[in-house]
């Protein structure tokens, strides 16, 4: 049903207005008749001005014609439920139920048509899903409740994102008699626009959206395995250290045992004291037996008082595999570090180790293990996964400009290792001209080339980046690991260094000395290029043999040559080496390759066709080319996107070679929807403040439905129109009067 009618702007002021211009303007065109009455053309003349007159006057009143139009249709309920994957968290609390069960699981039985039957007599009821994939539907006609497609943001993947703004204004868009929303949703909106935006639209149209906080607004007793890092590969009968962190939201604190699981049964364990709202980061020691690839399952027990059950374990997938790893050391004299280190890595199985003893003024130094000369080409020198560099320099017998910068092009563009190890003699400080300083992860002190001395005992005290390093670990806790290397012998001499790099990770400083940078850091390590490179400002570790022999001496270094050694054997083949940056990619990430290709004979391959060959979880597959690296070190490179989580398979091929290595990496899901946080019962609070409608949480939901019930009947939809802004207005005006001025100048009264 339609009624039309004209609607003016009445006002005191353009009533008056429009009285004394009228009565001057009639009074005006009665003058000019009586003073031309025996022209007719000056008549018609004054009347074309009393009517622009007039049509300007009615311009003050703002003239609109109005339609309202009442529907006959009867008015509908939208009731949308929020189907993504943060509706998977357990945190909702049903009378008379101990525990909490999922948000979905309490939205299912709400999401049927029957809950809705008893609007059924005043409103017709449409229930939509939005934020996640559609399940099945069903249509029960005789209480006129519809089942529709999902809406929103609805994605084919995993984790499409919650847009309640764009469900919102979807359903306004698609449903001309809507009456009324009912929003089910836990609030966490991650995409689009915010969904205030089209409660303003729908405040306008005078619908209001009802809405339930489906959750929680704070985190329930639980505690929780957030994280793994696990390594990609690890080597068999060494020691492997696993991190990981629990997060509490227990009241009080817990002491827990966090057990490592694989195919084979048990691993490991380690218990783990967690306070009360905290988290804890944490590791646990695998020594694994057997070569393969294995799944490894970590979990800690469920408490009793836990309302969340099913985030407490974790399982990844870890390949485990023999490798030999080739080290170089070089130094000038036998100094009591050089003997030591090189006794550590001579009895160590998983290292072969070659020591070039310089030796300036009596030739280098020969007997078991060691070389004659530095290696002469590059195809010699890439064989080594870590350098150490002693207490040398680029002195007479020492080290060539040559040679310094086949070391540096090892570590940048080989991802080898390379560990300063400053001596007393000072021929360190030689290597801050070379290119080498660029990878020195420290700013040596100049003025004390010889280093610092001293008559009482000093300790290396581990940083909070150190206590749970990889490099620093001699106990299967950050704490253990802390009073251990506070036990630890300490030294009486240290090079001397003003502070560390930006970009460098300090692991160790100076119990004693500090300068205006803070402590003095005597144990960094940082990335250059694609390698590892570790500054030891001490040369007394073989000091820590004291009272317990090579149980702390040899795990240190072994996990400095396994730890910088990591990234060249991730994937290998003859011939053929490639690592990857992240080692654990994201979905969505951007991953960098880097491929050593050797020839034949064993040199680097330069000017080859190294063609890359990616095969997705989903069936896709990529090929791309790698560029060829400038520096003659048979190095390729290139970059990919992650699509998709799940197994990807990497091949890499050199066509002039024929060499080829594969790997398989566990691409994680970068989810934009979090299992596990609170409800945000804010968001949903507000789009109904603005509709002017109710909001609650689940147990007031029967309230809302009452509200519903006793909705007025909806108002007609009010159409105006505005003829007096329109531009065809502005333009009959101008025409009057540009036909008045003509006639003025066609009769002559100008």
């Amino acid at each position: 049903m339609t009624r039309a009618f004209w609607s003016f702007r009445v006002a005191g002021w353009n009533i008056a207005a429009t009285a004394l211009f009228g009565c001057a303007a009639v009074w005006l065109f009665i003058a000019m008749v009586r003073r031309n009455r025996d022209s007719v053309r000056c008549m018609l003349l004054e009347a074309v001005k009393l009517l622009v007159i007039a049509v300007l006057l009615l311009t003050l009143f703002r003239p609109e014609r109005v339609t309202l139009t009442r529907t006959s249709d009867r008015p509908l309920l939208a009731v949308l439920c929020d189907a993504s994957a943060s509706m998977e968290t357990r945190d909702v609390l049903v009378d008379g139920s101990p525990m909490a069960v999922r948000r979905n699981e309490w939205l299912a039985e709400r999401r049927a048509p029957e809950f809705w039957t008893r609007l059924g007599d005043t409103c017709d009821v449409v229930i939509e899903e939005f934020g996640g994939t559609a399940g099945d539907t069903n249509e029960q006609e005789s209480v006129s409740v519809d089942v529709a497609k999902p809406t929103g943001n609805v994605s084919a993947t995993n984790d499409p994102g919650t847009d309640i703004n764009l469900a919102l204004e979807e359903a306004m868009g698609r449903h001309e008699s809507l009456r009324a929303v009912v929003l089910l949703s836990d609030g966490d909106w991650n995409q689009g626009r915010s969904p205030v935006a089209a409660a303003t639209k729908l405040r306008i149209k005078n619908v209001p959206v009802f809405t339930v906080a489906v959750g929680s607004d704070r985190f329930l007793p639980d505690l929780e395995l957030k994280s793994v890092g696990a390594p990609a590969y690890a080597l068999v009968d060494e020691h492997v250290s696993i991190p990981f962190t629990i997060q509490s939201r227990m009241p009080h604190d817990i002491k827990t045992r966090a057990v490592l699981r694989s195919s084979g049964g048990l691993e490991a364990a380690k218990e783990v004291y967690v306070p009360a709202m905290a988290e804890v980061q944490d590791t646990v020691l695998l020594v694994p037996k057997v070569e393969g690839e294995f799944d490894f399952t970590l979990g800690v027990p469920v408490a009793e008082e836990e309302a969340i059950r099913d985030n407490n374990e974790k399982t990844f997938r870890m390949s485990l595999r023999r490798e030999i790893l080739k080290v170089l050391v070089i130094d000038s004299v036998p100094r009591w570090e050089f003997r030591f280190l090189r006794n550590a890595l001579s009895r160590d199985p998983g290292v072969i180790v070659r020591c070039l003893l310089l030796h300036p003024g009596l030739g280098p130094g020969g007997g078991r293990n060691y070389i004659a000369s530095f290696p002469t080409s590059r195809k010699e020198l890439s064989k080594y996964d870590v350098v150490f560099l002693g207490d040398i320099g680029t002195g007479p017998g020492e080290l060539t400009k040559g040679q310094v910068e086949m070391l540096k092009g090892l570590v940048v563009q080989q991802g080898s290792g390379l560990v300063f190890l400053p001596g007393r003699r000072g021929n360190h400080v030689d290597l801050g001209p070379t290119s080498l300083s660029e990878l020195m992860p420290v700013v040596l002190d100049e003025s004390q080339p010889q280093g610092m001395g001293g008559v009482t005992e000093a300790r290396l005290t581990l940083t909070t980046r150190g206590r749970g390093h990889p490099l620093t670990m001699l106990a299967s806790s950050s704490a253990q690991n802390y009073a251990i290397w506070n036990r630890l012998p300490g030294f009486y001499w240290c090079a001397g260094v003003k502070r560390a790099k930006p970009g460098s990770d300090v692991l160790a400083v100076h119990s004693g000395v500090r300068n205006r940078y803070g402590r003095m850091p005597l144990l960094v390590t940082r990335s250059a290029g694609n390698g590892h490179v570790l500054f030891m400002g001490s040369d007394s570790a073989w000091r820590w043999r004291k009272g317990v022999e090579d149980r702390y001496h040899y795990r240190f270094w072994g996990q400095v040559v396994r730890w910088m050694a990591h990234r060249r054997h991730l994937a290998h083949s003859t011939g053929m080496r490639l690592f990857f940056t992240p080692e654990s990619p994201r979905a969505g990430d951007r991953v960098f390759l880097h491929a050593t290709v050797l020839d034949s004979s064993g040199a680097p391959l330069e000017g080859g066709t190294v063609v890359v060959r990616l095969m997705f979880s989903s069936g896709n597959v990529e090929t791309m080319h790698l560029a060829a690296e400038e520096g003659g070190w048979g190095v390729y490179k290139g970059s990919f996107v992650v699509r998709g989580a799940g197994k990807l398979k990497i091949s890499v091929q050199c066509k002039e070679v024929q060499h080829r290595v594969s790997t398989e990496v566990a691409v994680e899901s970068c989810r934009r929807e979090r299992v596990g946080r609170p409800a945000r019962p804010n968001v949903l609070r507000e789009v109904a403040d603005i509709t002017r409608a109710r909001s609650g949480p689940v147990r007031g939901l029967e309230e809302i439905m009452q509200s519903i019930a006793l909705l007025p009947e909806a108002n007609p939809v009010e159409t105006r129109r505005k003829p007096w802004c329109h531009p065809l207005w502005a333009g009959l005006v101008i025409v009057f009067l540009t036909l008045y001025w003509m006639g003025r100048k066609a009769i002559g009264m100008i």
